[in-house]
């Protein structure tokens, strides 16, 4: 078995048995299984950096092998520096999502796990996919583990979020299915994502087909406007569901626009271009606005990954190396930073049971050592510089002002919002005197939720002081793309 399969299928397995498992009353053992089936996980996907070729923008690690031979299905995988990270970044949060659920999970701690292990190796599976039928099913399947985690360890109105969710991102991908299958049917046959990227494609055909993954991945990203689902979803999920959401599930769509939309259709990705950075300005501004008048601790970081992923396809669609890798490096930093913010708002959760900033004062005063990373990583959420917040919007940044001077300051404005936002919920929440009973009796963080916490810093502060070994394996690839995305596929 090669090295992705062993990445996929390793959660995937550990899930299972946990499952199988199924009494409350081994919820210990349960605990001690899941988190060694993440640590396995998450241990081997460590050989692909030592082994990855930095200079190759080709497809390493490959595996193949026949599926479904009728229609010419294969069970096809490799990642190159597009997708390399996020094989790593999906098993790592994986591990601390286990550890953050220890205790705040009583009932059904099997299930529990189990889905979020399984959860990790399917999206694992999206981003190695070579097979566009393969990257479908891993794509779609995806959506029943969370969709579970959302309807039953939810908050009150669970049922009626785990449904938006699962509407909203089901009916964009059925157009993405309807564009796979012509796909297949104008190559002669074919689910090889490589021969698609080949395949000279009229214009009309070229932006069906750019709207088509456009109603999947916008959804998934999520961009303005459709971006409603996900406060709602945020607000109801449990805290492990949230850190997940934000940190993996939110990135499938951005990178479905690198390996479908852009090489694809190409042309129509151009001539689309404006569309596609004027919603990523919407949302890095407005949404960004939206987030300074939220009560609600979870609402307030849920609009704040709205804006930030507003960064991301910014920079994809202003089409220079500066701007696609800083995209992809705020990708991974967004991991780091928004699954850190949810994991600490869980925290306070789990003592006093309210998400509301009203509920909260002062809580520096009973909790120094908790607040002490909840300032590193709303730093971060603000984009200090030293911290992985900052790399990414950076890049970005320049990359903007190198294609055109005036969106780029518009886009460094919305640096302003996201510090406003951010230091104004900490002030509110953490800052002055004790406020209330409930924060009087709060308790410092124990050793397991420093151990959590301080993983995710040590992230945080490392990608931020030292990027070149994130940046450095992705150049190839980045160049390559846009290489690519320059050369007409008119016929």
């Amino acid at each position: 078995m090669g090295l992705l399969s062993l990445a996929i299928w390793t959660p995937i397995l550990f899930g299972a048995v946990l499952l199988a498992l199924g009494r409350d009353d081994q919820a210990r053992a349960v605990r001690w299984l899941a988190l060694i089936g993440s640590l396995v996980g998450f241990l081997v996907t460590l050989p692909l950096y030592g082994r990855f070729d930095r200079g190759s923008s080709a497809m390493q690690f490959v595996e193949r092998a026949p599926w479904i031979e009728r229609f010419n299905i294969h069970y096809h995988l490799g990642v190159d520096g597009i997708s390399f990270w996020f094989v790593l970044l999906t098993a790592f949060i994986t591990v601390v999502v286990v550890i953050s659920a220890w205790e705040a999970i009583t009932e059904r701690v099997n299930q529990y796990m189990g889905a979020f292990l399984i959860l990790s190796g399917l999206m694992i599976g999206v981003f190695c996919a070579l097979d566009g039928m393969l990257f479908y099913v891993f794509f779609e399947a995806t959506l029943i583990p969370m969709y579970l985690i959302i309807g039953i360890w939810g908050g009150p109105r669970k049922i009626y979020a785990a449904f938006k969710f699962f509407l909203y991102t089901l009916l964009g991908s059925l157009l993405m299915l309807i564009a796979l299958i012509y796909l297949y049917t104008r190559s002669g046959g074919s689910f090889d994502i490589a021969a698609w990227h080949r395949l000279p494609l009229p214009a009309t055909a070229q932006t069906l087909l750019f709207f088509a993954f456009f109603a999947a991945f916008a959804v998934k990203v999520p961009m303005f406007p459709v971006h409603t689902w996900l406060p709602d979803v945020h607000v109801e999920a449990p805290t492990g569901g949230s850190a997940v959401l934000a940190a993996i599930m939110l990135k499938l769509g951005a990178y479905g626009f690198l390996r479908f939309s852009m090489p694809i259709a190409p042309d129509a990705s151009r001539e689309w271009a404006w569309l596609m950075i004027a919603l990523s300005l919407i949302a890095v501004i407005y949404v960004g606005l939206v987030a300074m008048v939220q009560q609600d601790m979870k609402k307030l970081v849920a609009y704040s990954s709205v804006a930030h992923m507003g960064f991301v396809t910014l920079g994809f669609f202003i089409f220079n190396d500066l701007g696609v890798a800083g995209g992809l490096v705020q990708m991974i930093a967004h991991g780091f930073v928004s699954g850190a913010m949810f994991l600490c708002i869980g925290v306070l959760y789990d003592r006093v049971h309210s998400r509301e900033i009203a509920s909260y004062g002062g809580v520096v005063n009973t909790m120094p050592n908790f607040t002490a990373f909840a300032l590193l990583f709303a730093m971060a959420n603000a984009g200090l510089p030293a911290t992985a917040g900052f790399v990414g919007e950076w890049m970005v940044i320049l990359g903007t002002v190198k294609a055109n001077f005036w969106l780029g300051l518009l886009a460094a404005t919305a640096l302003i919002w996201g510090a406003a936002y951010t230091l104004w919920m900490f002030k509110r929440v953490y800052l002055g005197p004790v406020a209330n009973d409930d924060v009087r009796q709060l308790t410092d963080i124990n050793a397991r939720e420093f151990l959590m916490l301080g993983i995710l810093a040590v992230a945080v502060l490392y990608m931020g002081i030292h990027p070149k070994p994130f940046t450095d394996v992705m150049n190839a690839s980045v160049v390559d793309l846009l290489k690519h995305v320059a050369a007409s596929k008119l016929n």
